[in-house]
């Protein structure tokens, strides 16, 4: 459902489709929907392939392998928790095999930032008190260098255009770096934080740079998650010029009640690669 993550249509031969068919981006809704069912499944996980319509990098391929669990009756902070485990779990077994880590991981613990820490220490804003699209487009006006088009733009967009220009190359000095606590307007499907509802319970994790994954405190509200759809696919429409069908047998499984929970995507190649610079690690 968000804004900037595109999936690939699908041509099909069949006749008199009723929708469009698409690759999909993430198992996300239908590992949700095991967590409603009767068989009460508690903690869950998948390694498959999903697709995103995106230009090549040195870190994404169209088609990648992601690693997705879920934690049912637990809040995201135990996730949190998970994922410094499997880095460790990953360098010691890499080791075991032989496999040289990065100079710049040896010893290193990971550092916990909030964004509204990594902009007061970078920037000496708190980007909290900026939170419309009048206010960002105004600050944005303090760093001429940042390139702004000229066409109106939604405020994930403005933060964006400051965060990659003006904190993300920065975050190479934390080898290992676990951001939390990102502004309200970036929940998607996480809650907010209800003694701070600026910010919303999320995470990512950054190593030597480079973005591993994103972790929610999954959003249960059957009704508010149908208005972030709604809102995302507006702008998606008026951005990137289409619209997405209404998921809703997602809808259905919210309308059944999901359990408080929390879940995490995270890149398998980007792992294998920020740890042991394993560039392509199915042909090594």
């Amino acid at each position: 459902m968000e804004v900037h993550i595109h999936p690939f249509q699908l041509h099909s031969v069949q006749k008199n489709l009723l929708e469009p068919l698409y690759l999909h981006t993430s198992p996300e809704f239908y590992m949700k929907e095991l967590l409603t069912n009767e068989e009460g499944l508690d903690n869950i996980f998948t390694i498959s392939y999903c697709f995103r319509d995106e230009p090549k990098s040195p870190v994404h391929r169209p088609q990648f392998l992601m690693l997705e669990w879920y934690r049912k009756n637990e809040r995201y902070e135990r996730i949190m928790q998970d994922t410094e485990e499997l880095i460790q779990f990953a360098l010691k077994q890499g080791e075991k095999k032989g496999l040289r880590p990065r100079s710049e991981l040896i010893g290193k613990k990971l550092v916990k930032k909030t964004m509204s820490e990594l902009f007061r220490e970078e920037l000496n804003i708190e980007i909290l008190n900026y939170l419309d699209v009048a206010s960002i487009k105004i600050l944005l006006k303090k760093f001429p260098d940042v390139p702004v088009p000229e066409i109106e733009l939604e405020w994930d967009d403005y933060f964006f255009l400051l965060y990659l220009n003006k904190i993300e190359p920065h975050l190479i000095k934390y080898p290992l770096l676990m951001i939390t606590e990102f502004p309200s307007p970036l929940s998607a499907l996480s809650t907010l934080k209800k003694d701070d509802p600026r910010v919303c319970e999320r995470f990512e994790v950054y190593i030597n740079g480079i973005e591993l994954c994103n972790c929610f405190n999954e959003l249960t509200d059957a009704s508010e998650q149908r208005n972030r759809f709604q809102l995302q696919n507006e702008f998606k429409e008026k951005i990137y010029k289409y619209r997405l069908p209404t998921p809703t047998r997602f809808f259905s499984v919210m309308d059944r009640g999901l359990p408080a929970s929390a879940g995490i995507a995270l890149g398998v190649e980007r792992l294998l690669y920020s740890l042991f610079e394993i560039e392509n690690p199915f042909f090594d």
